[in-house]
């Protein structure tokens, strides 16, 4: 095909997240084939910036999770090689990447965003772990959630509801990152808002509602047939769903993100998202809510993913 591009796909890394990217890595594979292009699936190591210098492909398409690539170290390596991919800028990638630093950026401008203590591991061991917990236990009323300061798929969360369950919650938490999250449980409808931008702009697609049958959104939940029922669109209201939606294209562009992302919210009972967290990669698996929102809306993974390679090729090298 006369206007095919030379994609080179990048799944699987080192990271916790690594057997999740490469199943979101072959499926962006998969599609892109599909779509007419040549495409390379490789895997990041010692030898790829090497490869990526001498080969020149047109783009890059990360399929990237965890620190491998959403931490904005490796976006920064293309970025400097003038390798044009597929994502969010190195800035805007690290930004996101901190969960606390994105928290804070969003409460700033005004959205909805739980009560949190965030905690390094370091001050944690120094000040005493009893009297932490302690401060912890008395400054929240209700259910918290405990965890990790950055990464995805939910790996090291849990919902602590007693005291007595709060220091292997944080073991769990410091498992995944040095700095954990306590943070004031939110009950209501916990949605998926996915953007990609379309000739430049960013659009919301339907927002994917998550119902686990255990009741808690947990790693094996997201990925295991039968574990989570998803309803795409969500059952929301449109006035809800609006809200959501707006919420999630504000967060795009106050964190400055770009091609893709994907927000997390719980609704509350008054309709108000509560922000939880945004991901500069979104998971592309097929019980990935990004897969799901597209087919909601009726678009094709390989007209998408192709146009988003189209745009990051045309992109001028920094």
């Amino acid at each position: 095909m006369a206007d095919s591009l030379n994609i080179v796909v990048l799944a699987g890394g080192i990271s916790h997240e690594r057997d999740v990217s490469l199943r979101s890595g072959r499926r962006a594979a998969d599609a892109l084939s599909a779509a007419g292009h040549s495409v390379t699936l490789r895997d990041p190591d010692a030898s790829l910036l090497p490869f990526l210098t001498e080969t020149r492909p047109d783009v890059v398409f990360l399929a990237l999770h965890g620190s491998s690539g959403e931490d904005g170290a490796l976006i920064d390596l293309l970025e400097a090689a003038g390798i044009p991919f597929v994502g969010s800028p190195s800035e805007a990638a690290r930004l996101a990447w901190s969960k606390p630093v994105a928290a804070s950026l969003v409460r700033r401008a005004g959205l909805a965003v739980p009560e949190q203590i965030v905690l390094s591991h370091e001050a944690f061991r120094e000040l005493g772990a009893a009297s932490v917990l302690r401060v912890v236990a008395d400054s929240f009323d209700g259910d918290v959630v405990i965890k990790p300061g950055s990464g995805g798929s939910a790996q090291g969360v849990s919902i602590v509801s007693d005291y007595g369950s709060l220091p292997r919650a944080m073991v769990d938490a410091f498992t995944y990152s040095d700095v954990a999250i306590i943070e004031q449980r939110i009950v209501g409808t916990e949605i998926a808002v996915a953007i990609i931008e379309v000739d430049g702009e960013p659009i919301t697609l339907p927002a994917v509602e998550i119902e686990p049958v255990s009741g808690v959104y947990s790693f094996e939940a997201r990925y295991n047939a039968g574990e989570t029922t998803f309803y795409a669109p969500s059952r929301l209201s449109d006035e809800d769903a609006t809200r959501a939606s707006d919420a999630a294209l504000a967060v795009h562009s106050l964190l400055g993100l770009r091609d893709l992302s994907r927000v997390d919210f719980i609704v509350d009972d008054e309709g108000v998202p509560w922000f939880l967290e945004v991901n500069v990669l979104p998971g592309l698996t097929e019980t990935s809510s990004l897969p799901l929102a597209l087919d909601a809306d009726s678009r094709s993974a390989a007209d998408v993913y192709s146009a988003l390679a189209r745009a990051a090729a045309g992109r001028k090298a920094r």
